[in-house]
């Protein structure tokens, strides 16, 4: 009988200690493919691919676009493009960022759920934030089994810490007996397939093609007051099983509490753009009191004088509003 035969890793922050750790553990005669998805920034040629090649006994390669995968071979996502998986091969996706990341570990996992759930592994490693738990969840409907670190384990435990409490997975482990673990899961008969719910199908075709239809987004969520962060447009609000995320109408998407830092993010902008327009008004109207003085006219000097102690004013109420965000959110993260 077939056994389950694919095996999907995410991760994030510490995760390449974690990669090396795990993939240098598993056998030459693997009876799976490995397809690994690492938040990378296409910024310069990573050397993640023969690093984890010497590293253990599989060869890993960066995956190209229409390949097809094979057991014993680690297949990772390149930096820039969603991995996503069609049939018994590999896509390289060109929609949006999910959760500020392309490739992002969801758009592997949801793929896996559609095409082939009952005969995959999804595993979620030291991150941060929330990416993986919608993909995780997604996979367990659609007959796969999900595993996630141990986050006491975890250099970065957010993200295992999301996943385990939004996606409620089939094992929580310690690093250290993850490779056993995963070794005995490939050995298992893969499961009966399970219809998948129309919402994934639409989400994996975003992830692909980047084409979106709102009309879709109507069926799959209901539309929010939220603004995308990344362009501006409408959001629609999506619960999974009590996992609550945005997605806008050209395919962004975000679990609540990337959106919530998202958003934050947008506030300190648009503070520092007020900032930036009351001090070029101060430094204009003293200019314009300096000028007025020259020519000898003190009543418009004053008036000019005046305004610049209103404008330095605001500044400061705005000043103090930046400062006061930054010590919540330095807060928020010693928490």
């Amino acid at each position: 009988m077939a056994n389950r035969d694919i095996l999907a890793i995410g991760t994030s922050a510490g995760g390449f200690e974690a990669l090396r750790f795990l993939t240098g553990r598993f056998p030459a005669d693997l009876p799976a493919s490995v397809l690994v998805v690492m938040h990378l920034w296409p910024t310069g040629r990573s050397m993640i691919d023969e690093i984890l090649s010497d590293t253990g006994r599989l060869p890993a390669t960066f995956a190209e676009d229409d390949e097809r995968f094979e057991r014993g071979h680690i297949y990772i996502a390149q930096p820039g493009r969603h991995l996503v998986v069609e049939s018994d091969r590999l896509r390289l996706g060109i929609g949006p960022r999910e959760n500020n990341a392309r490739p992002a570990i969801d758009p592997l996992l949801r793929s896996l759920a559609l095409c082939c759930g009952p005969r995959s592994i999804g595993v979620v490693l030291t991150g941060m934030l929330g990416d993986g738990s919608s993909g995780l969840q997604a996979l367990q409907r659609c007959g796969g089994v999900t595993v996630v670190q141990d986050p006491a384990d975890a250099e970065f435990p957010a993200m295992p810490t999301a996943a385990i409490s939004r996606a409620n997975p089939d094992h929580v482990s310690r690093l250290a007996e993850m490779p056993e673990l995963l070794n005995r899961l490939v050995q298992q008969r893969r499961g009966e397939p399970v219809p998948v719910p129309e919402s994934i199908k639409y989400e994996v075709e975003v992830a692909t093609t980047g084409r979106t239809a709102m009309s879709m987004m109507d069926r799959i969520g209901r539309r929010s007051v939220i603004a995308c962060p990344d362009c501006g447009g409408v959001t629609w609000e999506i619960e999974d099983g009590g996992i609550l995320r945005y997605r806008c109408h050209t395919g962004h998407a975000y679990s609540a509490d990337v959106m919530s830092l998202a958003l934050d993010e947008s506030l300190r902008r648009a503070l520092a753009s007020a900032l930036r327009a009351l001090d070029e008004r101060v430094a204009l109207t003293k200019k314009l009191e300096s000028q007025a003085r020259n020519q000898g006219s003190n009543r418009l000097a004053a008036m000019w004088a005046e305004k610049a102690a209103e404008f330095e004013k605001e500044a400061e109420i705005v000043r103090d509003s930046i400062q006061r965000a930054d010590e919540i959110s330095m807060k928020a993260a010693a928490e």
